[in-house]
């Protein structure tokens, strides 16, 4: 079977949209394929370049197999009158390819048909590509797109050549005017302009003879060349940075690396600075000592051979000198006003255009964090509320900052290092200041699930306030997200807030800390539009939404653990999550296995009885039991309950779930020995009260209906 080869040749892709693009196109290669009945033999696999997107599909059939399938056609009474076929049959019978005598007669529930069996000839693999894979390609999400042909014909850039390869055949297919053939393009400046693919199976190597490389080869190449820049450095090392090093994977088809310096003066200025301007203005790597200490010292990697003659290195450090002492310059304007004296400027500085201007926001935030630091601190959690109320004020001064204005992706790590630096109050401890100055520097975070979380209690709570503020206001004036689409990065604060609240177990309940943040805005135009049922129903269901993603992706428990758990409770975080712990440690014990399966039944018979109106006691009554296995069962609830309440309140969840596994003897003879669904009024009302009472009771910690078991249920 021949392998098949795409590549979509074009100008230079933005980094940031390469590794998606790629995937998806895999994926509807992938799904393509299966519809059609031409699954590969293997994995597909994929090459991608700043000016390429390849996908290579190995062992395609070169064809459909051949379909042979039963085809109905109109009834006898209709195909058929006075014994001859009437025009429906002869309509039938030019369908399927038959002649109307050779048409059979099929006998149904619904009484006798007309029939054929047809083998419908598969297609060839070439043609259904060639026909398909053009919308497929069209259908590719990208977050731009470019016109630069016909109006409505849009690509991420402008596509200039295409490879599609059955074997050495061409498929015949086009895309935005260019016919697909076997040359390839190299390198734009080193590799040549073309090079003929003989195969698919050569393309990878064809394409290193043109100085193209793939990106797993690229991240290698990268890292060595890292690796031997630096050894010219005692004691030096480059600073891993996991997303700059995807980015410039992205940017390059074969990379080489080279080591600037920059004057040792430009220390003096915070490592944060520095940093940022290397990484992300310039895509430069920081080398920091064995210490962490940051160096003179940057690596570039280039798209293009060795700077052989150090003119691209002189360069660059131009550049990096330009831009460090900008941020020189920026950082000493910045000093002659301090944040205290910002406070009035963010009147001027639009927050959201119908919730007023940053100043208006900081006065509700410091309000939210006030009431906040409160509840922590009557959980007897050490905190300083005046810490709090301070930093809540000035952390969004530095929006007013040149600094930031010019390097917008310092925002909050600005206002922390001036609040470190600059005079806040007279008489304000060397100590509150510092936490006053990490409480800003991180009240952005996290910005990811895969990001820290504020360090301090203080910086927690100001995050928290800062993110339910924005979302509260957002959700007031039902700009909510929506698919895929979420502007104002609502759904990222919310999983700030929650991961937060988890990792630093605070008292908060999601829904009390939302309903005070939409109180802040009073007389605003969000809380006008908004009715509150509707936006704490919006936001109950969103919050829920980020509980969930955090349980099962960041803490990695079972879809269908987080489900039972958060059916309980959905509004406390550092409870579902204890909860969640304590049903992944004890699920794997056959005891909770069975007694899973047990209360799953029983809400099923309850159920099934709500649907036909049967009758259920509204208290259980042991007296009215007959059998001993259900008096035994009934007899073992309350003690049992007093001590799930017990464990329960103390939060030792895996105690009181192995308690209620305990009563797994005594559910399984009630199963085996009693008929719940008797023709006695009295005594089912009675059972599936007691049902009820045991589901009711023990349902408290995870509603283990949500949960999966491999056991076989019944209702009786």
């Amino acid at each position: 079977m021949p392998d098949f080869l795409l590549e979509i040749g074009c100008e230079e892709i933005p980094a940031r949209m390469i590794e998606g693009a790629s995937q998806e196109l895999q994926d509807r290669l992938n799904g393509l394929l299966k519809r059609e009945r031409l699954e590969p033999a293997g994995a597909i696999t994929h090459l991608d370049t700043p000016r390429r997107l390849a996908v290579l599909a190995p062992g395609i059939p070169t064809a459909q197999p051949d379909v042979t399938e039963q085809v109905t056609g109109p009834s006898s009474q209709v195909a058929f009158k006075d014994g001859q076929p009437t025009p429906a049959a002869h309509a039938f019978a030019r369908k399927v390819g038959v002649d109307v005598g050779n048409l059979e007669r099929l006998t149904t529930p619904k009484g006798e048909y007309l029939a054929a069996t047809v083998t419908r000839k598969g297609r060839a693999a070439a043609e259904i590509l060639a026909e398909t894979l053009p919308k497929e390609i069209a259908a590719l999400y990208w977050p731009k797109n470019m016109y630069w042909r016909k109006r409505g014909e849009v690509f991420v850039r402008p596509v200039r050549w295409l490879v599609a390869m059955l074997d050495e055949q061409v498929v015949p297919l086009e895309l935005f005017g260019i016919a697909a053939g076997k040359i390839s393009r190299g390198h734009r400046i080193i590799g040549g302009d073309a090079v003929t693919i003989s195969k698919p199976g050569a393309y990878v190597e064809a394409l290193r003879g043109t100085k193209v490389l793939g990106a797993a080869e690229r991240e290698q190449v990268i890292r060595k060349a890292l690796d031997a820049a630096t050894r010219t450095i005692p004691g030096g090392r480059w600073r891993e940075d996991k997303p700059l090093l995807a980015t410039v994977v992205n940017l390059t088809e074969f990379p080489t690396a080279i080591r600037g310096t920059f004057d040792p003066e430009y220390l003096e200025l915070p490592e944060e600075v520095l940093v940022t301007v290397m990484r992300d203005h310039q895509k430069y790597f920081a080398i920091e000592d064995a210490s962490g200490k940051l160096l003179p010292h940057f690596l570039a990697v280039l798209n293009t051979a060795a700077d052989s003659e150090s003119l691209i290195r002189h360069g660059n450090e131009r550049v990096l000198r330009a831009r460090f002492n900008d941020a020189r310059f920026f950082w000493q304007t910045d000093q002659k006003q301090t944040l205290r004296d910002r406070v009035e400027l963010l009147k001027h500085v639009t927050f959201q255009k119908d919730l007023g201007s940053y100043y208006d926001k900081t006065l509700r935030v410091q309000r939210l964090a006030s009431w906040l630091s409160e509840a922590v601190r009557q959980s007897s959690l050490a905190i300083r509320p005046g810490v709090v109320h301070k930093a809540a004020l000035l952390a969004k001064t530095d929006l007013t900052t040149e600094l930031v204005k010019e390097f917008t992706e310092l925002q909050g790590i600005i206002g922390g290092l001036y609040a470190r630096v600059q005079q806040l109050d007279e008489g304000l401890k060397t100590d509150a200041q510092e936490e006053i100055a990490k409480a800003i520097y991180d009240h952005y975070k996290p910005e990811s699930m895969e990001d820290d979380v504020p360090r301090t209690l203080e910086g927690a709570v100001l995050s928290i306030a800062d993110k339910a503020d924005s979302i509260a206001g957002m959700f007031a004036l039902g700009l909510m997200p929506s698919g895929s689409k979420d502007p104002f990065a609502l759904r990222r604060q919310a999983n700030g807030i929650v991961k937060t609240i988890a990792e630093h177990k605070l008292p908060f309940r999601l829904s009390e800390v939302m309903h005070d943040a939409r109180s802040r805005y009073q007389d605003s135009e969000a809380e006008k539009r908004f009715s509150n049922a509707s936006y704490d129903e919006s936001v109950r269901g969103f919050f829920r939404e980020r509980l969930e993603f955090y349980l099962k992706d960041a803490r990695g428990y079972a879809y269908d653990m987080v489900n039972a758990v958060l059916a309980v409770d959905s509004d406390d975080v550092v409870d579902a999550t204890a909860r969640a712990q304590a049903v992944s440690n004890v699920r794997g014990s056959a005891d909770f296995e069975s007694i899973s399966i047990a209360l799953k039944r029983m809400k099923n018979i309850l159920r099934q009885a709500a649907e036909n109106k049967r009758h259920i006691a509204a208290h259980l009554d042991p007296a009215a039991l007959r059998e001993e296995a259900e008096k035994e069962l009934a007899a073992g609830i309350a003690p049992a309950v007093a001590v799930v309440e017990k464990l329960r309140a103390s939060h030792n969840y895996e105690g009181a779930l192995l308690e209620i596994a305990k009563l797994r003897p005594a559910v399984d003879r009630f199963f085996d020995k009693v008929m719940v669904m008797v023709e006695d009024d009295h005594l089912r009302a009675n059972r599936l009260a007691l049902l009820q009472t045991l589901v009711k009771e023990f349902s408290t910690i995870a509603d283990f209906s949500e949960i999966v078991t491999e056991g076989k249920e019944s209702t009786k």
